[in-house]
């Protein structure tokens, strides 16, 4: 999978999940979800529960924080690097 693919399914899961219904247009990859309110801590848990159940990561196991889920493109980024990490 590319990191389009990622973003794009990453996309698409904050919309459906987080913006029902709501204008998604400012919704570009760099949006800092936390700051505008998209995503808050329960938000993060669920983003966690999914990313680790979608792209196999462990997640119980690596080391992250809110810095990692602030936009579309630092969660590929994230996704990207843990996958690759355990590849290797």
């Amino acid at each position: 999978m590319t990191s389009t693919d990622i973003a794009a399914e990453i996309h698409e899961y904050i919309v459906a999940t987080f913006l029902d219904g709501e204008d998604c247009e400012d919704l570009t990859h760099d949006y800092d979800l936390i700051a505008n309110g998209v995503i808050d801590s329960l938000g993060l848990v669920r983003m966690v529960s999914h990313i680790g159940r979608l792209y196999e990561l462990p997640v119980d196991d690596l080391d992250f924080g809110p810095a990692d889920f602030r936009s579309i493109a630092t969660i590929t980024a994230f996704i990207g690097a843990n996958s690759r990490a355990l590849a290797a």
